[in-house]
């Protein structure tokens, strides 16, 4: 009996053509549109690239083109250096095509468009240039023996510090929007919970009403609806999470493994919190599905879905929503998968959602075993 209960539940709930938009079609677009508006953002403004620089040579310097050629050159230059006139190199500094002009005379100038970080290093570089050039041509008039030490003292970098990366995983700070969109597809389990409630209540739904006058036990009844739209939401997160990585090609790690298993924890979370939404009171499904898409919705604000800096916001305002709002407990799985290399924090996630959906499924089934009738 338990199997065809699971069966019948199973189909009813994928024939319900809302479940497709809300769980398939509409993750799909908004992850497209993510990827169509965050796409490129990161390796445009955070990573850090060659700094465009016109160069207006007024008189020979071979030395200083050796030293720009040797800057914009190698696989990670520092510059990416263009030499033209002062007219053709205004017009680029006018039209953004460049960060800044030098001035090659018998010293060097710098004109800019605007403050900022790529204009501090150029005029640091130049600083240093001139810095080194005048020692170096000091040097060669009264101490000329001391040359060469001078030039390979200059020429060899001292360096005390050793670069250690933090994590090996991906940096990027748009991809969260991702994270947080499968938490909110898992979330939308709450729909399926929420029905299962519902639907075996007599006073709530007509398929209730005859589940009750049935000889099969509520409780294997209730189990069998939770476990068919488990499956069917997790089949829904399953489909979200392939799309972004395989065809948005997110970078969400190696462990692929524990990316869909993390959808799982955060699954069982949002069926389990929908079904003890649905098992309270006797308020009508539409009532309470306001509440559960309402609640919902909620949590994937403050988690970041909508505002990307929210969770971190929360973090230093009431660090302790984060610890209990499930949508930021789903999505900090995939960022521990991401960027951390052990799974301690990991497992301490996975942990917090299980005891969620233990605890919402067991208050739900607490809340609804003894409810009883006058008239169905």
């Amino acid at each position: 009996m338990f199997l065809h209960n699971f069966k019948y539940e199973f189909l009813r709930i994928l024939r319900q053509k809302e479940i497709i938009f809300w769980m398939i079609c509409f993750p799909v677009i908004l992850g497209t549109l993510f990827k169509i508006a965050f796409g490129n953002l990161y390796e445009k403004d955070e990573v850090f690239s060659a700094i465009p620089v016109s160069v207006v040579q007024t008189q020979e310097d071979e030395v200083f083109r050796e030293v720009m050629d040797e800057l914009s050159s190698g696989d990670s230059p520092l510059f990416k250096v263009e030499y033209i006139s002062a007219d053709d190199a205004l017009k680029k500094l006018e039209d953004g095509d460049t960060d800044g002009i030098i001035y090659a005379d018998e010293k060097l100038s710098l004109s800019v468009a605007s403050n900022g970080l790529k204009m501090s290093i150029i005029q640091s570089f130049i600083e240093e240039y001139e810095t080194q050039k005048a020692v170096i041509t000091d040097i060669a008039m009264n101490n000329p023996e001391k040359l060469n030490d001078t030039i390979e003292s200059f020429a060899s970098e001292i360096n005390a510090i050793e670069k250690e990366p933090l994590t090996s995983g991906n940096m990027d700070p748009y991809v969260q929007y991702f994270f947080n969109l499968i938490a909110m597809v898992a979330l939308f389990g709450t729909t399926v919970g929420l029905e299962a409630a519902t639907s075996n209540q007599g006073n709530l739904s007509a398929i209730g009403a005859r589940k009750c006058v049935s000889p099969t036990h509520k409780l294997k009844s209730i189990f069998a609806t939770l476990l068919a739209g488990y499956l069917v939401q997790l089949l829904c997160v399953i489909l979200s999470t392939s799309y972004i990585l395989f065809v948005l090609k997110v970078d969400m790690g190696d462990r692929i493994g524990m990316i869909y298993l993390s959808g799982a924890l955060g699954t069982l979370a949002g069926v389990g919190l929908g079904f003890f939404i649905g098992s309270i009171g006797g308020f009508n499904e539409n009532t309470k599905m306001g509440v559960a898409m309402t609640f919902t919705m909620l949590c994937c604000f403050l988690s970041g879905l909508m505002v990307g800096t929210m969770k971190a916001i929360i973090a230093l305002k009431a660090p302790i929503v984060n610890k209990i709002n499930p949508a930021a407990v789903i999505s900090d799985l995939f960022y521990c998968l991401t960027v951390y290399e052990d799974y301690t924090r990991y497992t301490e996630k996975a942990l917090t959602l299980i005891i969620m959906g233990i605890v919402f499924t067991v208050g739900g089934f607490l809340l609804t075993r003894r409810k009883k009738y006058a008239s169905i």
